[in-house]
This record gives C-alpha cells, structure tokens and sequence, in this order.
C-alpha cells in the first residue's frame, strides 16, 4: 500500500516567494546605478558664488548653499561643494574682488587634487568681463564655468536652477579640460573669450557671433563641437598671485563729432592705458586724433578695437614706406611714440580692456604688448 503524500500548507510558500522576490530585487538595484550613494564615482566640483540675478530673489539673495540645493538631480553628476566669496550684482564687484576671486580658484586647484571643476555664479550684465578674466588668470587645465540668468528667483520661469545644473556637469565633464573658462547658459556652452551680451532681456542674450558656440548641454551628456586656439588657463603667462592692484584703463567709444578731450582727461585722471571703440574698421571722429596723439606722447597705449560686435583690427604697417600718424604736423609723433598704437585684433572693447590690464602688469613695451594680443 502506497503512503499518501504528506500536505504542504500553501502557507508556507508565501515566505519562499517573498524572499525570491527580495533577491531580485536585489540583484536590480546592484546592477543599477545609485545617484544618492555617498561612494558614487563622480567629480567633486566646488560653487564660488559672487551674486547675481541668480541669486537676486525678493527679499534676501538665494546664498550659495541655497543655489545648490536648488538643482534636483546634481548628485547624479558631482559632488557639489560651495562657497560663498560674495553676493553682489556683477556691476558691484571691484576690479580688487577680481583679483581675489582669481587667486581663490587657483588656490582651490593647487591644494586639493580631487577638485575637478569649479563654477562660478555671476551676474550677466558684465559676466562676460568676469569670464574673460578667469580665462586668463587661473592657471590650470580644469574646467572652470561661469554660469548665470536672465530671471531671478521670484519671477515666473526662473532658469537658474537649469543653468547652474548645466554648469555642473560640464565643470564635471572630463572633456571640458584645456578648453579655457567656459560660459554656460540656455543650454549653451560658449567660451569665455568670444561669448558676449547680445540682448538685455532674452534667455539667449550669450552668443560667439562668428565663431559660434563651442558646444551644448543635453539630456544624455555634455557635447563639445570645436575647442579655441588662443592662449588661455594653464598656458597664460599672467600670473595674479603677487598682483595688488590692476592698472586702470579706460574705454572711449568712437562717434560722429567726438572730442579727443575725454581721451586727454582720461590720461591726466591716471589712465594707464586706453582702448578706443571705434566705428568700423578703426575709423575715428571729431578730435579723437588729437586726444590719440596726447595719449601716445604720455606714455600711454592706446588700444584700437572695433565697436560692431565682429570683425579683426590688423596691427598698423611699420618701416619707412607706412603712412605716418600726423594728427599735428608741428608736433609729430616719434617712431617710438607711434609704435604704442596697439591692433586688438578680434577681442570686444570691454575685453581688449582687461587683456590691456593684465599686459600693462608685465610689461611696457608696446611691441610685447602688441604679441599679448596677437596671441590671447
């Protein structure tokens, strides 16, 4: 006779199957990735924020610590760190918060190796004097992204949390190394150098005009298309750290019937240098001549650019068969004296300024001031 077979209770399957289903789950989530987990591999990069429109929300500015919060999702790509170095409308910081802001980034780099990338939040208005400073003074290959936005925090469609995202992950993006500082806004990523204000209310003000952007932030990664060639970061020769004090320069725009007398004030007022936005090619109007000349003679470079948003300034012809500068046939200048007039190549008047600063901080020599801006 065969033994019936014993009955299992249909309950005692229920912890079988759970515990099944726990070890699948399980499974999963060690094949997924974990955004939130403290031991994710992603880049360390650190907020130094300066202020803003950004930040400008009613009633109190958001602080650093505030901004970071404010972009969900940021632990998928960094390790965001902050700081607060200021909180000001961008048209506030002195040329001295300039330079500290430079000497903190480099120190940043120099003394904590696993710092990847730094972004820097600034106010739009002069964003793009800020960045082409950076550029030219932080000393490293890192990235470094100066971010910022059209709307502030109380106004309806405020994009600063998009921005500062997109600014994180190509601080974090290894691909953004060597490419100089890099302006990140609208989706955009435009280098320092070319980037300018094209508009004083819409989103997509930043814009390289002839060159175009160099690259964009998607949804699936950080895409460069072209890198610059011009000497920028870890390859400048200017070195800010025993720099006290930029030298001033003052910026004259050219118009019909102008007066060479404000280039001739600037001079007495201590101006160490000038840079002349002029109409089309280098043209100048009115008496500019003269205040050009004054400016010469003083010992004073003058620095010509162009104020049409595009387009190169050739340095001047040399050598005995090049037309003489004679804004006053009695008092001509000397060849030594013309030779101050310097070519700002391609560089915006606002930012052939600041490489005329930083230049003025090496050297006096208009031949090795005319390299300078042949080759940033």
């Amino acid at each position: 006779m065969i033994a019936p077979r014993p009955r299992v209770s249909r309950n005692l399957s229920v912890p079988l199957v759970a515990a099944a289903l726990l070890s699948l789950a399980a499974a999963q989530a060690a094949r997924a990735p974990s955004a939130a987990s403290p031991d994710t591999a992603v880049p360390r990069v650190r907020l130094v924020a300066t202020g803003g429109t950004i930040s400008n929300r009613t009633g109190g500015r958001l602080t650093a610590e505030e901004l970071v919060k404010s972009m969900p999702g940021i632990e998928r790509y960094a390790q965001a760190e902050f700081e607060q170095f200021s909180n000001l409308a961008s048209s506030e910081l002195t040329l001295d918060q300039w330079l500290a802001l430079a000497k903190r980034i480099n120190e940043l780099f120099s003394t904590d190796r696993g710092l990847e990338g730094v972004v820097v939040t600034s106010g739009t208005d002069t964003l793009e004097e800020l960045a082409y400073f950076l550029n030219l003074t932080v000393r490293s290959d890192k990235p470094v992204v100066v971010v910022g936005s059209m709307r502030n925090p109380s106004t309806l469609g405020y994009e600063g949390a998009a921005n500062l995202l997109e600014a994180f992950r190509v601080a974090a993006s290894p691909d953004a190394r060597g490419k100089g500082a890099l302006v990140v806004l609208n989706d955009e990523i435009n280098a320092a150098r070319e980037v300018t204000k094209t508009d004083a209310l819409r989103l997509n003000t930043f814009q390289s005009r002839t060159v175009g952007i160099v690259g964009v932030v998607d949804a699936d990664r950080v895409v460069f298309y072209r890198a610059g060639v011009k000497r920028n970061t870890a390859s400048s020769e200017f070195d800010v750290n025993s720099v006290t004090k930029l030298p001033r320069v003052d910026v004259i725009m050219v118009y019909q019937g102008a007066d060479g007398d404000l280039i001739k004030a600037a001079v007495d007022a201590g101006a160490k240098g000038i840079v002349l936005a002029t109409a089309g090619a280098g043209a100048t109007s009115g008496t500019q001549q003269e205040g050009i000349a004054y400016a010469l003679k003083k010992g004073v470079p003058v620095v010509t650019t162009t104020r049409t948003g595009s387009g190169r300034i050739a340095p001047p012809r040399r050598g005995p068969n090049a037309p003489p500068f004679s804004a006053n046939p009695n008092n001509p200048l000397s060849p030594e004296e013309q030779r101050r007039r310097i070519a700002g190549e391609d560089l915006a008047p606002v930012k052939a300024r600041v490489l005329l600063m930083l230049a003025l901080t090496r050297t006096n020599d208009p031949a090795e001031i005319q390299r300078i801006f042949s080759e940033y």
